[in-house]
């Protein structure tokens, strides 16, 4: 299996629009694949949207040149498979006391805001991994209609005013959380607990949340090895 694979001399494996990713998803998984990180050079939105729909995680970096004569600045994308998953099955999302008076406080808004909430949390966490031209493809990614994966927005307004945000991408079943931003305290948690309960009540299967982290622990999620998730995903994936 794993000769569908192609390894660069830093031993990460090179990805290209021209292979099967389910195929390559499980070369990796049977050869025990020790980086989260492939690679790849090519940001254009379909492959970007197939890595997406094959379980990838799409993050991307600059490569930054020595100047001339030396070679000149360059971006990478980088598909990210986690060695450990963290998932929120939603039966499990647990709301903190303090957190149950804030809900009624605030309005969810489902992709209405997708490019704006986008630029915040480049504008507050920085672009070291939503480079301009991933963004680009993000925002291409939505103008088709006939792609399984969508890149979509979660928003919560209280007054009429955005307060806290995330995107992600919606693959079947599956939403998978990229980056989100909170503007006033409780904002950014209240803004999570209404995405799951929105996600819930649309039928999802369940919500990733990529990286674990302890706040998601918080919220109930629960983490998963790549051979796991990858059945999981797989199956919402179709549904």
């Amino acid at each position: 299996m794993d000769s569908c694979l192609h390894y660069l001399s830093t031993g990460h494996v090179f990805i290209t629009p021209w292979d099967d990713l389910d195929m390559v998803v499980d070369a990796l998984l049977e050869t025990d694949y020790a980086e989260e990180f492939c690679v790849a050079l090519d940001f254009d939105p379909c492959f970007i949207a197939q890595l997406m729909a094959a379980g990838f995680l799409v993050m991307s970096m600059k490569i930054q040149g020595e100047g001339h004569p030396g070679p000149e600045s360059y971006f990478l994308l980088l598909p990210k498979l986690h060695l450990i998953r963290s998932v929120l099955f939603f039966s499990d999302l647990h709301i903190k006391k303090s957190i149950k008076p804030l809900l009624p406080r605030y309005e969810l808004k489902v992709d209405t805001d997708f490019q704006d909430i986008m630029e915040k949390c480049v504008h507050i966490h920085g672009d070291d991994w939503l480079t301009p031209p991933l963004q680009e493809s993000l925002i291409q990614i939505r103008t088709y209609k006939d792609l399984n994966v969508r890149p979509i927005s979660f928003g919560v307004y209280r007054n009429g005013e955005l307060k806290a945000g995330e995107f992600g991408v919606v693959t079947g079943r599956v939403y998978t959380s990229y980056s989100g931003y909170y503007e006033e305290n409780s904002a950014g948690t209240v803004q999570m607990v209404l995405t799951a309960q929105y996600l819930k009540e649309q039928g999802f299967a369940f919500l990733d949340l990529g990286m674990p982290l302890a706040y998601k622990d918080t919220l109930g999620a629960c983490t998963l090895v790549p051979s796991y998730f990858v059945r999981l995903f797989r199956s919402a994936r179709a549904s």
